[in-house]
């Protein structure tokens, strides 16, 4: 059975970096937004490394997919709408309607 595990994301905040654990590993995400167009990015760091900058949140499409690299968190993280009423990732969507997910086994 999978598990799910929420990453919540402050908007208020933004721009702003907070540690997740996933599959016992410490991640370091830093959310930012793109008022100009209506989206979301994110970085993600491992032990103080860059992985990732300017990573696009897009519906349904799991982050970091483009990068083969053992470093990366071992399970996707997908903005998933359970609803299924959008599909997209901008301010009225994200943390409303949908929500990033870790879909852990």
């Amino acid at each position: 059975m999978m598990a799910m595990k929420h990453i919540p994301v402050f908007k208020e905040s933004l721009p702003y970096h907070a540690d997740f654990r996933i599959a016992g590993t410490t991640y370091t995400f830093t959310f930012n937004y793109n008022s100009e167009g209506d989206f979301f990015t994110i970085d993600l760091e491992r032990n103080g490394d860059v992985l990732v900058q300017g990573e696009k949140i897009v519906y349904g499409r799991a982050l970091f997919l483009s990068v083969l690299d053992e470093r990366f968190p071992d399970y996707p993280i997908v903005p998933i709408d359970f609803s299924m009423q959008v599909d997209r990732v901008g301010w009225r969507e994200l943390g409303n309607d949908v929500y990033l997910v870790v879909l852990e086994d």
